[in-house]
């Protein structure tokens, strides 16, 4: 339903962000939803590696830090966003790029990584948009449409969403937008605290900004696979004859979650259009359909 070149939008989910990065050949990292956020909530989830935050976008709003013009400067990969509805894809690569080498990006990530590594931000957006690899799982994600629209262009009033990334290198705080000139630095982070001591103020002083008329954030972290975790936590109890019963449970719960991702992601990706036309159809001919709508609206 899309062409080739065009990005979709994709809804704003661990388990769908999750099974994105692991179709581009990430392996060892999912997705967590923050409901809260504390120093104590992200330290339990350690270590994490980024934060991708989405808000509805101001096309007019000043960034709260310096913008670096030196892209490539302070090891940072930053890359423009240069197509239309890939923000999402484009934070999430923006902490797997960013990432420590601990992280196994797959061939993909890694082969792009290394090629664009003296590009400028527009030619390292232009990369990813033109990586097949990263396009395919990003729109194997699209959702069916009933209708869809060859030239639709986006209303006046159409509300709009964007996601950015904070990630840490080399000691310092950056908020990585693709929609700004390059990487907005909130500073040194310090050796008496950790990144995500640094990082929680600047995300609650951006949501209490527009707290008084705008409630819709979200925010997620890229986490180790807690699967990951909790096996090598098995491994170390075992080792120390120490009981694993907590553990074993916890890794049964976990793995029932990531199995609860991907059959919710399966239901996503099916198209359920046919079938409601053809049960449409048929109550329609059994003369059953007139009586179905007048009891749904009592």
């Amino acid at each position: 339903l899309t062409r080739v070149m065009e990005w979709t939008t994709i809804e704003s989910d661990p388990g769908v962000f999750t099974e994105l990065i692991e179709t581009m050949g990430v392996t060892g990292v999912h997705v967590e939803e923050l409901y809260s956020l504390d120093e104590e909530t992200l330290e339990a989830m350690a270590p994490v590696y980024g934060l991708i935050f989405l808000f509805k976008y101001n096309a007019g709003e000043a960034p709260s830090a310096p913008v670096s013009d030196d892209v490539n400067g302070n090891g940072v990969f930053f890359a423009s966003q240069v197509i239309q509805n890939a923000c999402a894809t484009q934070a999430i690569l923006s902490i797997l790029m960013n990432c420590p080498d601990t992280v196994a990006l797959g061939d993909t990530l890694s082969n792009l990584k290394g090629f664009t590594e003296d590009f400028d931000a527009d030619l390292k957006g232009m990369a990813i948009g033109n990586s097949e690899t990263i396009r395919d799982a990003h729109n194997s994600f699209a959702r069916p449409e009933p209708i869809v629209a060859e030239n639709s262009a986006p209303s006046k009033d159409d509300e709009a969403f964007h996601f950015v990334a904070y990630v840490p290198v080399n000691g310092r705080l950056f908020e990585l937008d693709g929609l700004k000139r390059g990487p907005i630095d909130h500073g040194e982070i310090g050796d008496t605290s950790t990144w995500l001591d640094k990082v929680c103020p600047v995300i609650r002083a951006r949501i209490e900004k527009y707290a008084a008329s705008e409630i819709r954030f979200n925010l997620m972290a890229l986490v180790r696979n807690k699967k990951d975790v909790l096996l090598e936590k098995i491994a170390n109890a075992q080792r120390a004859n120490q009981s694993t019963d907590e553990l074993q449970n916890h890794l049964t719960n976990e793995t029932e979650r990531q199995q609860t991702w991907r059959d919710e992601n399966i239901r996503r990706r099916h198209n359920y259009i046919p079938f409601m036309f053809n049960a449409l159809t048929v109550l329609a001919e059994q003369n059953k359909l007139d009586a179905l709508l007048e009891k749904t609206k009592r």
